[in-house]
């Protein structure tokens, strides 16, 4: 038999025989679908929760009757949405489009850079610009995750016991606490439970869903089209105003294809068509079928699904899978912050990784505390789940929208795509799209404007940091002066130095400038070491490097004179080690073995001025220098040791 080799997941090479190859890679890709169920699936698979209680919540601005001509059209409506969304532009085409493995719009921006010719540029910044956007309105919806997952969960109580309705808001804050205090410990303890859980809770909402349908079988006609598109053409004044609250069941959409990555393409897809799609398909048609027996039970149609005895656990484990909803939303939006700031829109913000083996597991402090602040700040300011529903749309059907755009271009580009067979795609689901954008519009006085302020706030401080980057890099670069012209001045004495013994590592952002620690160094204290090294960190626009194109050496000048630039390449979803970078350098390639025991580490460190140039605007200077304020000790996060570290100042005014 032969021997054929592969990977899952972005994971390592394994070797099968064929004989064996379908057997070994179905037991994979099934237990990644497992792990997916966990991570990928918690916040849209907790929409069934809240989604046609909102739909006829009748404190609604513009409420939909409970009427079964209504129930049949929004039933529909929430199956093709689902279908159309999630199955056919996410599942079936973005998750096709991805960066060397890894998903999510933070992917598509750097495709559609990738992707864009000479004649295409203007229209790629642009792109680009909008996906910076709907990377914000992510943030966005990872606050409003964990407010409205879990209010919605403890307002199962109301059902069991009326009178509990005052600990819904307490409960609720102390659980939020909680989670966002045990994020330092990681996740992957707890993330061997979620699959498992989430299983159970797709088990049980179908199986809930079932008992509902029985009741009343002919709600299963919804999911024919014609109900939908009669909906939509015979109340298109109710039914636009319906899709509001009806896009909350497509809310979690962009977690397939961003934690694309982790689990790979096909386990995604399997988990989805499987599992989650028709579990929640039968939670929406049996609450449905319940909502049409009694139009009463419109208020909580989830919890009343579910006989009397069972309401008390079901409580318990909406609880537990909208905590795993909201731990997923959290990660993912460390894992955003952490790619934005690797590619220049954010500081370098500290980063804890929690799994020796896990390099996606990840802990950013400062996000944390801002989404645990933010998140505790919705639920005690809107304290019901249906008053976050009319924000939560807003971020949701933003992310969507821009996603289906970059698609779209990154497919032309990357697959040469006819334009009219592009277009025969795009208009009709970008109609789709932004058909849920007008509808949520219409709320913004009642709550969608929140999310949108902070998209927007969000933003302005990322491209506000990657401008003011751009104009203190050209400042530095000035006052650097070229390298190679520097280390010719270094080799005949200009200005006359002191070799000492030892390694010195000088931190630089390119070969092409002298570092200012370096200059410095050799221009106000007279000394140079015997060996230098010039490091460079490149973050290039893939998830990883392996470890063989990590690294590439050069001498700069005569191999006598000691000086060597060494680069090394990481990709956006790593961290860099320097020390353990150059472990790795051949020492052929340095004239001899660094001594990286007692090497002495050099940083160039930058204050901040507000200067009388007009290179930005007033405003966006102060939220640029406020910003910097945010970076991480350059130390830490290189990996450098404290107590041979140097730091060296200067000053540059934007």
């Amino acid at each position: 038999m032969s021997e054929v080799k592969g990977t899952v997941g972005g994971g390592p090479a394994f070797v099968v025989d064929r004989g064996g190859e379908s057997s070994v890679h179905d037991t994979v890709r099934w237990g990644l679908a497992v792990g997916a169920l966990g991570v990928v699936f918690g916040d849209i698979g907790t929409s069934p929760i809240y989604t046609l209680q909102t739909v006829f919540d009748p404190g609604d601005p513009h409420p939909v009757r409970v009427t079964s001509e209504n129930v049949y059209g929004v039933v529909s409506l929430v199956f093709w949405s689902v279908m159309i969304i999630v199955t056919v532009t996410y599942v079936l085409l973005a998750m096709r489009a991805d960066n060397d493995g890894e998903g999510g719009i933070m992917a598509l921006i750097t495709l559609v850079r990738r992707w864009s010719s000479a004649g295409g540029r203007r229209t790629a910044a642009i792109l680009a610009a909008l996906g910076i956007f709907g990377a914000s309105l992510f943030f966005g919806d990872s606050m409003i995750t964990p407010a409205i997952s879990v209010l919605s969960a403890v307002e199962g109580v109301k059902v069991i016991q009326p009178s509990l309705k005052d600990l819904v808001v307490p409960i609720t804050a102390v659980i939020i606490i909680a989670l966002f205090l045990v994020q330092r410990r990681g996740t992957a303890a707890v993330g061997r439970m979620f699959g498992p859980v989430m299983i159970v809770w797709f088990t049980t909402i179908g199986a809930c869903g079932i008992a509902g349908i029985a009741k009343h079988p002919r709600i299963l006609e919804a999911l024919s089209p014609t109900y939908a598109l009669g909906f939509l053409a015979g109340h298109f004044g109710t039914a636009f105003f319906a899709l509001a609250a009806i896009v909350l069941a497509v809310t979690g959409a962009e977690a397939l294809y961003a934690d694309m990555g982790h689990f790979g393409r096909r386990s995604i897809t399997r988990a989805w068509l499987v599992l989650v799609f028709p579990a929640c398909v039968l939670s929406y048609f049996g609450q449905g079928a319940l909502i049409l027996e009694d139009p009463a039970h419109a208020s909580s149609p989830f919890f009343l699904l579910a006989p009397d005895w069972a309401r008390v656990p079901l409580v318990l484990l909406a609880t537990a899978a909208t905590v795993i909803a909201s731990q997923a939303v959290i990660t993912g939006a460390y894992s955003v912050a952490s790619q934005a700031a690797q590619l220049g829109y954010l500081p370098r913000l500290r980063i804890a990784h929690t799994s020796e083996s896990a390099i996606g597991q990840i802990y950013v402090p400062w996000i944390n505390w801002l989404l645990m602040v933010s998140v505790l700040t919705l639920v005690f300011a809107f304290r019901s789940s249906a008053a976050l529903a009319f924000a939560f749309g807003m971020a949701v059907t933003g992310t969507i929208t821009i996603t289906t755009l970059l698609f779209f271009y990154v497919a032309q580009r990357r697959w040469n795509i006819p334009r009219w067979l592009i277009a025969l795609g795009a208009i009709p689901l970008l109609g789709v799209d932004l058909l849920f954008v007008a509808a949520n519009i219409t709320k913004l006085v009642h709550g969608a404007w929140l999310p949108l302020l902070i998209g927007l706030t969000v933003f302005a401080v990322m491209t506000t940091w990657q401008r003011g980057r751009q104009i203190v890099t050209a400042e530095r670069i000035r006052r650097e002066g070229p390298l190679h012209q520097f280390i010719d001045e270094i080799a005949t004495g200009t200005p006359p130095t002191v070799s000492v013994p030892g390694t010195a590592v000088f931190l630089n952002r390119g070969k092409d400038t002298a570092p200012l620690a370096l200059r410095a160094n050799v221009e106000r204290n007279h000394v140079r070491h015997e060996h230098i090294v010039i490091m460079s960190v490149e973050v290039e626009p893939v998830p990883r490097i392996p470890d063989g194109e990590r690294l590439s050496v050069e001498h700069l000048g005569p191999a006598e004179d000691g000086v060597t630039h060494v680069t090394a390449r990481y990709g956006y979803m790593e961290t860099p080690n320097i020390p353990k970078a150059l472990a790795m350098v051949d020492p052929d390639a340095t004239d001899g073995p660094l001594d990286l025991d007692r090497a002495s580490y050099f940083l160039s460190t930058i204050e901040l001025r507000r200067g009388p140039e007009p290179t930005m605007m007033s405003w966006r200077k102060q939220l640029f220098i406020a910003a910097s304020y945010l970076t991480a000790d350059a130390a830490s996060y290189f990996g450098l040791p404290r107590d041979r570290t140097i730091i060296m100042g200067s000053q540059i005014q934007v």
